[in-house]
């Protein structure tokens, strides 16, 4: 299991997870050895009777849901290093998990009033002025390419394609590294952030630092937290980060295809982005019983 480890460290994962899935993995191994298969070898009918093993051992769906979404990153390994030609348990999913389903979704004129709306300009005081150019970039980042806390952390000035009109995103625990257009007015926001503003807040700050947004304190992630209070103030739907992007990857769903949506989102699973369809049709049938309940 030592290359597997090394290839969870390279994909980025937590120690955490990594402890997790490579025990998976390994109880994995030894179920395969004791019914006389490989998992180089196991096909997909097989592998039910493994899933009927655990759910013998009163695992509940989740569990059993997670744990084959770790096996579905080992097999992803077992690809990479050619020792399977094939993934047998891709398109499995165990059904009858309770989703957590998005509601209060933001249409996408919604999303981009919140940033049109970002007043960035006519403040008086210097300081305020510039944190609010770099947050009102934030915003855009948030309704158009719709980041994750996380991933607007990360982001570093190399990873910024300004004149070629692109952001590439790194990859992390749980989503796939991706380039994201950006909108033309963005890119206009970008160059006087990165050659003025931003500038500006470090020689104030005193600190020298890769990272593309500098907070106000030490954490960016209460930057994000106060710039969602003041969105808050011109939409009062909003709730937090997860709500915005999932409005955005719903909304991207109406343009373009799943796959096409998947690598937008960075997501790894083609059904981590199912969700959202799934998510958008539940939403409507309850809209359609608050209107128009069935006697």
């Amino acid at each position: 299991m030592i290359e597997y480890r090394n290839y969870l460290e390279k994909e980025n994962y937590s120690k955490t997870t990594i402890e997790t899935y490579t025990k998976q993995a390994e109880k994995f191994v030894n179920w395969c050895t004791k019914n006389y298969t490989t998992t180089k070898s196991i096909d997909y009918k097989t592998f039910l009777k493994y899933i009927k093993n655990l759910q013998q051992k009163q695992t509940t769906k989740k569990t059993v849901k997670h744990k084959i979404g770790s096996l579905k990153i080992y097999f992803k390994y077992l690809l990479s290093e050619n020792y399977r030609i094939d993934n047998p348990i891709e398109n499995i999913n165990i059904k009858g998990v309770k989703r957590v389903i998005n509601y209060n979704l933001l249409e996408a004129d919604e999303l981009e009033d919140l940033y049109y709306s970002y007043e960035s300009n006519n403040i008086a005081d210097n300081y305020h002025r510039i944190c609010a150019k770099r947050n009102k970039i934030i915003v855009g980042l948030l309704v158009y390419q719709g980041l994750t806390t996380t991933e607007l952390i990360q982001l570093e000035l190399e990873n910024l394609e300004i004149y070629k009109g692109k952001i590439y995103i790194k990859s992390g625990t749980r989503s796939n590294a991706r380039t994201l257009e950006l909108k033309s007015w963005q890119v206009i926001e970008l160059l006087e952030y990165v050659k003025e503003v931003r500038e500006e807040i470090i020689n104030i700050k005193h600190i020298e630092s890769e990272r593309l947004f500098i907070p106000n304190n030490k954490r960016l992630g209460n930057t994000v937290q106060n710039i969602l209070k003041k969105l808050k103030q011109t939409n009062n739907k909003i709730i937090n980060s997860h709500q915005i992007r999932a409005s955005v990857i719903t909304n991207w769903l109406k343009q373009y295809n799943l796959r096409e949506v998947q690598v937008l989102a960075g997501h790894r699973y083609i059904s981590s982005t199912e969700r959202y369809v799934q998510d958008d049709l539940e939403s409507l049938h309850e809209i359609v019983n608050n209107f128009h309940p069935i006697n």
